[in-house]
């Protein structure tokens, strides 16, 4: 006798949605289709070249501190990168990132070679990159397809921190504003890397405060010139989506109806909430890598570009297979050694969706 499976409705739904966009297109009861591309955030982890920059603390790069092979090891630190940037999203857009937020780059020079990878060359990728005063020398940048993304303008917007102790400012990575045409829709990005935990979370928090205080500037000044503006706020915050700095001073919200006409909707603080993380400490998962939405971004007239969902890209090639830290993020760099990883922490993405004929 035959044996008959029955599914419940939950995994009918995953199954005809794991079917509908396997052509990069979601098709809707035969009638709709909607378009799909791929917002993402990576930190890449130290993304320094092999030259010594006489105004910069570069010495102290994990590259720069290898005795020999540091060209070698630049280019598959970079090959790296570069297979990891062509497949986020890949399975639903059936293509590379249409936008991509980058930190802990040294400078400009090693995300033009990190486009021109021959994994990525053929999307001709255009960047957006502003020097920072930061002390280790890092920066972030914005990647984008040409074909599909048109910068109208950008700007770099400095955080300015004292360091009480050492009485002297405490220099860190500018925030990088950019506004767009995606496809003819208006967007704008910003892309963020904030202090770090140096010196312990409840010391070092009022600094990621200060940070977000400056996000929630810029927000709010795009929001005065137009309440529906869509925004995405990316990067390594250094902080979960529970924290004081995303809870309190950006309020941001873990359910899309308590988002406001200007709230912010956190769809990685869900995935904070199920376990899932971007980087782990001593035994302990964090979720630092974030994109954030306003809620424009949420409404369901799909007629221009919104909200589809959130993800931590984690391949298994991108975790420890052994040893101590197995599970954990496979990284380049470790004990002064370059291991052949890729980075510290895992990239975050989310897919949007337009209404196509």
């Amino acid at each position: 006798m035959k044996k008959i499976t029955v599914l419940t409705p939950k995994q009918i739904t995953l199954f005809v949605l794991a079917f509908i966009v396997s052509f990069g297109t979601i098709d809707a009861q035969d009638t709709k289709k909607f378009k799909v591309h791929t917002i993402a955030f990576y930190n890449v982890e130290n993304l320094f070249d092999t030259i010594n920059d006489p105004n910069k603390n570069d010495e102290a790069s994990p590259i720069m501190e290898l005795k020999f092979g540091r060209e070698e090891v630049y280019l598959k630190k970079v090959k790296n990168m570069a297979r990891v940037i062509s497949e986020i999203g890949a399975d639903v857009s059936k293509n590379t990132p249409a936008i991509i937020g980058l930190a802990e780059v040294e400078n400009r020079s090693v995300v033009e070679d990190l486009a021109n990878d021959s994994l990525l060359i053929d999307k001709d990728y255009g960047i957006i990159h502003f020097d920072s005063p930061d002390e280790r020398g890092i920066d972030v940048a914005l990647m984008y397809q040409k074909a599909l993304f048109d910068p109208i303008v950008s700007s770099t917007h400095t955080l300015n921190l004292f360091d009480t102790e050492e009485n002297k400012p405490d220099h860190t990575r500018d925030q990088l504003l950019v506004s767009g045409y995606l496809e003819g829709d208006l967007i704008h990005l910003m892309v963020n890397h904030w202090p770090s935990r140096r010196g312990g979370e409840e010391k070092s928090s009022p600094k990621r405060e200060a940070a977000a205080r400056l996000s929630k500037r810029l927000t709010d000044s795009l929001q005065s010139i137009d309440p529906y503006a869509k925004i995405f706020t990316m990067g390594d915050l250094n902080d979960n989506p529970t924290n004081k700095s995303l809870k309190k001073v950006l309020k941001t919200k873990r359910k899309k109806k308590a988002v406001g006409l200007k709230g912010i909707y956190n769809p990685m603080e869900t995935i904070y909430k199920n376990g899932g993380g971007t980087n782990a400490y001593r035994g302990v998962w964090f979720l630092f890598d974030q994109i954030l939405m306003t809620k424009p971004l949420l409404d369901k007239d799909f007629s221009s570009f919104r909200f589809y969902k959130a993800g931590v890209y984690n391949k298994p090639y991108l975790l420890n297979k052994d040893g101590r830290f197995k599970g954990y993020p496979f990284r380049s760099f470790s004990y002064g050694k370059f291991i052949d990883g890729y980075s510290d922490h895992f990239p975050v993405y989310v897919h949007v969706i337009r209404q196509v004929d």
